[in-house]
C-alpha cells in the first residue's frame, strides 16, 4: 500500500507538499498540484482517514438523518438516499445514517463527538421539534424539506405547493370541474410532514382560484384501503371526473379500483400523479404526472452542504419548480359520465360487498 512518502518521491516534492495539495490548506503551483495528483492516481494513494481528519480537523463524513416512519415511500427515500451518498463521494465525502427515531438524540450525538462535519435532515415536519437544537448545533446542516418557520435554516425541496397546484391546473383547462386528491396516509398528516401538507395547500388554492369543487382524502396504501377511498369518493361527488394521487404505491390500486367500478381512465375519469417518472410510466396507462426529482434534490443538498462547510453564502431557500409530463391518464372532460358505466354488478355499494366477503382480495375487473 502506497505511503505519502511514497507519493512524494514519484511526484519529486517534499511529504508536506503532498499533504498540503491533498488538504488544500496552503496555495501550490498548479505545476506541482498536477504533479502530486498524477502521482497518487499512478500509486493509488489513499490518504488514512484518520490521519486525514487529525491534520484537516474535519471527518470528512456528512451525517443523513432519514426517516424509517410507516406511511412513507421507502423507494422514494431510497432515490434520495443513493443520491445523497453518490453526490458526497464527488467530494471525497463518506455518509453516515442516522435512523429518524434517534431524533434530537442523533443530533446531540454528532453535536458532542466528530462523528461528522455536517447533517442533512429529511423527513421534515411543519413543527419540527429538532429545529431548536439544529439552529444551534454549531454544525453546517441543509434540510430536505421545509417547516412552517425555516428562518436561520438552509433548506432545499420541490415546490409541493405548486406541484399540487399544477395538476389541478392541469385538469381545470381540460374542463373538469370536480377534482379529488388522494393523498398520503393519515398519519403523514398527522405529523404534519411538510411534502404532504403543502401539496394539499396548493391543491386547495388551486380550486379556490380556478373556481372547482373538491377535496382531499388520506389513504392507505392497500388495495381494499384504495377501494374503499374511492367507492367514498364517487359517493360523495357523482360529478367527480379528475382524481390527483400523491401517493405513490396507491396507483396501481387506484387503476385498479376505477377498472373494478367500470370506469375507464381517460375516457371516464382522469388521473393526474406526484410520482417519480418510473412508477408515472408504469401505469397502464402511463400517467400524466409531477416528477419527484429526488436525484437533483439530494444532489443540491450536498452542494449547499459543501459551500458551507467551505464558508460560502448559500441561499436559505431553495424550491424546485414542478415539471407536468403529459402522458396518456388525463383527457378532456366529459359533459356526463353516464350510469351504464357503473351498472349493477360495478357500483361502488357491491364492489364493496365483494371485497368485505372476500378479505384481501380485489374486485374482478369487468370483462
Amino acid at each position: 500500500m502506497a505511503t505519502i512518502g511514497d507519493v512524494a518521491r514519484q511526484a519529486g516534492v517534499s511529504p508536506s507538499t503532498v499533504s498540503y495539495v491533498l488538504s488544500g490548506k496552503r496555495t501550490i503551483s498548479e505545476e506541482t498540484r498536477q504533479r502530486v495528483l498524477a502521482a497518487v492516481e499512478v500509486l493509488g494513494y489513499h490518504p488514512h482517514a484518520g490521519a486525514r481528519a487529525l491534520a484537516s480537523n474535519r471527518s470528512n463524513v456528512i451525517a443523513l438523518i432519514m426517516p424509517l416512519y410507516t406511511g412513507l415511500y421507502v423507494p422514494v427515500l431510497m432515490q434520495f438516499v443513493i443520491s445523497v451518498v453518490t453526490a458526497a463521494r464527488r467530494f471525497d465525502h463518506d455518509v453516515l445514517l442516522l435512523t429518524q427515531d434517534e431524533g434530537e438524540q442523533g443530533l446531540e450525538r454528532v453535536a458532542a463527538s466528530s462523528l461528522a462535519d455536517a447533517l442533512i435532515v429529511m423527513d421534515v415536519e411543519l413543527h419540527d421539534r429538532r429545529l431548536p437544537r439544529l439552529r444551534s448545533l454549531g454544525r453546517p446542516s441543509v434540510l430536505i424539506g421545509f417547516p412552517a418557520d425555516a428562518s436561520g435554516l438552509t433548506c432545499i425541496d420541490l415546490d409541493f405547493a405548486a406541484a399540487g397546484a399544477a395538476c389541478v391546473d392541469h385538469l381545470a383547462d381540460l374542463g373538469h370541474a370536480c377534482v379529488a386528491l388522494v393523498g398520503s396516509p393519515p398519519e403523514v398528516y398527522e405529523r404534519e410532514l411538510g411534502f404532504a401538507s403543502r401539496t394539499a395547500a396548493g391543491f386547495d388554492e388551486a380550486l379556490r382560484r380556478r373556481g372547482l369543487r373538491g377535496t382531499t382524502v388520506p389513504c392507505e396504501p392497500t388495495p381494499d384501503a384504495v377501494l374503499e377511498t374511492v367507492t367514498g369518493l364517487l359517493r360523495r361527488h357523482p360529478d367527480l371526473t379528475g382524481v390527483v394521487v400523491h401517493n405513490e404505491p396507491t396507483v396501481p390500486p387506484l387503476l385498479d379500483a376505477f377498472a373494478a367500478l367500470g370506469l375507464r381512465v381517460p375516457r371516464d375519469v382522469s388521473v393526474v400523479a406526484i410520482c417519480p417518472d418510473e412508477v408515472a410510466e408504469r401505469g397502464k396507462p402511463r400517467l400524466t404526472s409531477v416528477s419527484i426529482p429526488a436525484e437533483e434534490v439530494g444532489r443540491r443538498a450536498v452542494d449547499l452542504l459543501m459551500a458551507k462547510l467551505d464558508g460560502r453564502p448559500v441561499p436559505e431557500a431553495t424550491l424546485l419548480p414542478p415539471a407536468l409530463t403529459v402522458r396518456d391518464s388525463a383527457a378532456a372532460a366529459r359533459n356526463t359520465r353516464t350510469g351504464p358505466r357503473r351498472g349493477r354488478s360495478h357500483t361502488p355499494d357491491n364492489a364493496l360487498r365483494s371485497a368485505a366477503r372476500s378479505p384481501g382480495r380485489r374486485p374482478r375487473r369487468p370483462r
